[in-house]
């Protein structure tokens, strides 16, 4: 995964506008913050596999500088290298994520998410496929793999595979729930209702 050539950098960047649905083809003066930092991020990614001689980093080290201050006002702390094209970052706020984590083509991930490791580690992070939605508060964790087209309900504590695509995963621990209705009430997780606040 990566971005390896300034075309493949122009294929995320319109990735990446359209999964956010703009229409625009460049960022408003004032406003379009998360994709700002979208397109910031993938200016990283691309200059530091592609511009990686000497006389580029000055130019890298302003970027990255530039990248930090963003994510410091946003509130996220996602680097570099980790999601595929056709990122979608809901909104503004909390979200963490692991470096050693990886991340299919089209996410859509919603606020207070985290993806980390093993508690311990620094390495044993999800790999997550293509088309994966993670819904606000989500917890993700560990040497797992997430098939592609998972939802990912409101709150999940998800600390295991899931290799069936296409399913709805929610509670605490984290287990496949219908797409029409909801976990039983006594379930530890909370309730998700069909169709509503799923990122």
């Amino acid at each position: 995964m990566g971005i390896l050539s300034r075309e493949e950098y122009h294929r995320y960047l319109e990735a990446d506008r359209r999964a956010l649905g703009i229409t625009r083809s460049r960022p408003r003066l004032s406003g379009d913050e998360v994709w700002k930092f979208q397109r910031l991020l993938r200016a990283v990614e691309y200059n530091e596999n592609c511009h990686r001689s000497w006389y580029h980093r000055p130019g890298r080290s302003l970027l990255f500088v530039r990248f930090h201050l963003t994510s410091i006002r946003l509130g996220f702390t996602i680097p570099p290298h980790v999601f595929g094209p056709g990122l979608a970052i809901a909104d503004r706020g909390t979200i963490v994520v692991n470096s050693s984590a990886r991340v299919g083509a089209n996410c859509r991930i919603d606020v207070c998410v985290n993806i980390g490791t093993t508690a311990g580690t620094d390495t044993e992070a999800p790999t997550i496929g293509d088309d994966v939605r993670i819904s606000p508060g989500a917890m993700i964790f560990g040497p797992i793999t997430i098939a592609r087209n998972i939802t990912i309900g409101p709150n999940a504590v998800v600390n295991r595979s899931f290799a069936k695509p296409g399913i709805t995963i929610a509670g605490a621990p984290a287990r496949e729930v219908p797409a029409e209705g909801t976990i039983e009430p006594s379930d530890p997780g909370a309730s998700v209702p069909s169709g509503r606040g799923l990122a």
